[in-house]
């Protein structure tokens, strides 16, 4: 009898797992001309020209929105456009809603370097008549938005609405390593009257729940993962601990402080963190994160504040960022990067007070803190899970 019941729950265990599509994630460091590129994230959505864009003439039928640029170490995994497939390498991104990939129209330099999408070869694509822009850091993508039959692992969506890019201004995308961006943030962050890929997933019940979670190592090789339907609790230590969404666009939670060695160096008065996979760096507001450096980096190289010598490393202070009651410690080996035996890199950036996120205080929780801490985001219950990475 024991032994039976000992079979039903391993039984149950299985089927269970089989729930959770996984997406192994590729990680390359992209080149150190990219690390150097100092333009802002140009991440958040600037609302005013946005509806702007939409409203002024509505024949044009023309959604305008911004993306980001990109910077050193990028997580990528593959997804399939199309009947027979056609197969993309795309940036699984919590700071944004669209899916778009390179189209064989393009003829930008940066499309060259990229697979392009050819809708002639797909028995199931439909084109719609609406033009998209989208414009990040460095340049922009403008395009049409197009339907097709979408695959992620075993996961399939019919009918996804997507952007092709006609035309890349050559700028970061060319050095990326990837083709294009899948998003999984909120709806209204995505091009007016569509639905994101997550949406469609969680509308039509193609996962068994409404949440997905990323591990991103540090370590080398194909061991980074997005999940899709569910957690696997092996890829993190001790129990998450789960943050209310306080607005849901972006995953943004708030966040309560920030200390280097007792002393107070952000958000001081509370401050809203948006959890973003598609950002390498910790991003806050520039004199805050300049002060950050200088304490951090009292004796930079280079003429560079964000530049040191790696000697110094061991020696640095840990960052402890408070969210939702619960410390969360940055030790310098996770926020500082090593671009050449000697050189180091740390990985702050200024930025987020130019954008149109009201008066409050922002930071961009990005890829450096995300190695440090699993993540779960939880579309049902409107939070997100830490814990740390196994």
């Amino acid at each position: 009898q024991e032994r039976s019941m000992k079979w039903l729950v391993i039984l149950g265990l299985v089927a269970l797992s089989e729930c959770i599509v996984k997406i192994p994630l590729t990680k390359i460091k992209t080149t150190q001309g990219a690390i150097r590129e100092k333009q802002l994230l140009g991440k958040f959505l600037d609302e005013q020209s946005h509806s702007v864009s939409q409203n002024s003439d509505p024949d044009k039928k023309f959604s305008s929105h911004r993306l980001r640029n990109f910077q050193n170490i990028v997580y990528f995994g593959n997804i399939t456009i199309g009947t027979p497939p056609q197969e993309f390498q795309v940036n699984f991104d919590t700071g944004s809603s669209d899916l778009w990939v390179p189209s064989v129209d393009c003829r930008s330099p940066s499309c060259s370097t990229h697979k392009r999408f050819n809708p002639q070869k797909s028995t199931t694509f439909q084109r719609l008549d609406q033009k998209i822009e989208l414009i990040y850091g460095s340049g922009s993508m403008k395009g049409v938005l197009g339907r097709d039959t979408i695959q992620i692992g075993d996961l399939v969506i019919t009918n996804q609405i997507f952007g092709l890019s006609q035309n890349q201004s050559s700028g970061v995308l060319e050095q990326v390593p990837y083709d294009g961006i899948l998003g999984l943030a909120y709806p209204n962050l995505a091009v007016r009257g569509t639905t994101p890929v997550f949406d469609n997933l969680k509308n039509h019940k193609i996962i068994s729940e409404p949440v997905f979670a990323f591990y991103l190592s540090s370590r080398p090789g194909n061991i980074s993962t997005v999940m899709f339907g569910g957690v696997d609790h092996t890829y993190h230590k001790g129990k998450l601990q789960w943050v209310p969404v306080t607005q849901a666009s972006f995953w943004q939670v708030a966040m309560s402080s920030m200390t280097i060695n007792g002393k107070v160096v952000g958000c001081s008065h509370g401050c809203q963190a948006i959890v973003d996979t598609g950002t390498s760096l910790l991003v806050g507001p520039t004199h805050l994160v300049t002060d950050i450096l200088k304490l951090i980096n009292p004796k930079p190289i280079l003429d560079d504040q964000q530049v040191l010598s790696c000697d110094v490393v061991n020696s640095l202070p840990t960052l402890l960022l408070t969210i939702n009651g619960i410390v969360y410690p940055v030790p310098p080996d996770y926020y500082v990067q090593r671009l050449s035996q000697e050189i180091c890199f740390l990985s702050f950036q200024g930025g987020t007070e130019t954008n149109h996120f009201g008066t409050s205080e922002n930071w961009i929780l990005g890829d450096v803190f995300l190695r440090l801490y699993f993540s779960v985001y939880d579309r049902g219950n409107n939070r997100i899970g830490l814990a740390p990475a196994a």
